[in-house]
């Protein structure tokens, strides 16, 4: 996905965000020379956000759909209890050799469990309340993800979707073939429309829509 600021902004920005690690810099470059779609990756900018967030929180427990290469996993991680546990769901097994050998390298990797499957399945299965889960996989799935985690994540928790702005695509006039911008937009409507919840949306990269359950 295309930033939906400037370039210009956007390295700014990065500029002026703490740099990432060593661990982090090196998984961005192997996505960026070696897997398809590489813009997938939260990346510097992102990453510190979710970290922070993370931070702030001290989460017990984190889930996330949609591990990609593992960067935001990493990134996540930064902020866990003690005690805590971070589970990722990817639903590419061609992508665990990459995410296994950088979550190795984590100084956290005893509180990473990667989980390989479909979410939907994977998730009734981990029996966890969670602090705070990030959402980024299938899209035409957002809205079935969002009602199978928000019961389970606990009072004042949060919920981070991705990729909510779609290339800006969510507030240009729709072509007729494109399914992923009309369940974008279904699903933010959705939300926005949720008395059980809180949100904002904020023009982070692809669009990072926060969600607070009452």
């Amino acid at each position: 996905m295309q930033p939906v600021i400037s370039e210009q902004i956007e390295q700014y920005c990065e500029s002026h965000t703490s740099k990432e690690s060593e661990t982090l810099y090196c998984l961005n470059r192997e996505t960026n020379i070696k897997i398809i779609n590489p813009r997938m990756l939260s990346g510097h900018l992102q990453g510190q956000f979710l970290s922070m967030i993370s931070k702030m929180m001290k989460p017990l427990h984190i889930l996330e759909i949609g591990t990609y290469t593992g960067y935001s996993a990493l990134c996540l991680v930064e902020g866990l209890q003690l005690s805590g546990e971070l589970h990722t769901i990817e639903i590419n097994e061609e992508l665990e050799n990459i995410v296994t050998k950088y979550f190795n390298q984590s100084p956290h990797k005893e509180k990473l469990f990667l989980h390989i499957g479909n979410a939907l399945e994977i998730i009734p299965l981990l029996n966890k309340t969670w602090d705070l889960v990030f959402i980024d996989g299938e899209k035409k799935e957002y809205l079935q993800y969002y009602e199978m985690v928000l019961p389970l994540v606990k009072t004042g928790g949060f919920i981070l979707i991705d990729n909510v702005l779609w290339n800006g695509k969510v507030v240009e006039e729709v072509v007729e073939k494109d399914i992923d911008t009309k369940f974008i937009l279904e699903f933010n409507n959705y939300v926005q429309n949720d008395p059980r919840v809180e949100n904002v949306l904020l023009p982070l990269r692809d669009g990072l829509l926060i969600i607070e359950k009452k």
